[in-house]
């Protein structure tokens, strides 16, 4: 049986995705059914600015719905998976998943 070239091949992961910082700004909201922009930034520790570049990135994708209110006259941003990007990141999972259980131990 052994191990196939094809068995090894992550070509065809989302890149979106498999970038750390998005990686892990998904599993996050993935998690909790939606999450401002200053818990975020702490939990992952990122600049604003460079935090931003990657909320864009994924609002560009249909990953993330982006949603602003005012919370005691203050502007709050907030950030939601969306349907297509809860789909796309229990792909990412099972073929990332899949990856790693073929590997030689």
């Amino acid at each position: 049986e052994g191990i196939h070239e094809k068995d090894l091949d992550l070509s065809k992961i989302d890149k979106v995705i498999h970038e750390p910082t998005r990686l892990s700004m998904l599993a996050h909201l993935y998690v909790l059914d939606s999450a401002d922009a200053l818990f975020l930034r702490n939990q992952i520790g990122l600049t604003w600015g460079n935090m931003s570049t990657h909320l864009k990135r994924l609002e560009d994708a249909g990953y993330i719905d982006v949603m602003k209110a005012f919370v005691d006259r203050k502007p709050v941003t907030s950030f939601k998976l969306t349907k297509q990007g809860k789909e796309a990141f229990q792909q990412y999972r099972e073929r990332l998943s899949g990856f790693l259980q073929k590997l030689p131990e």
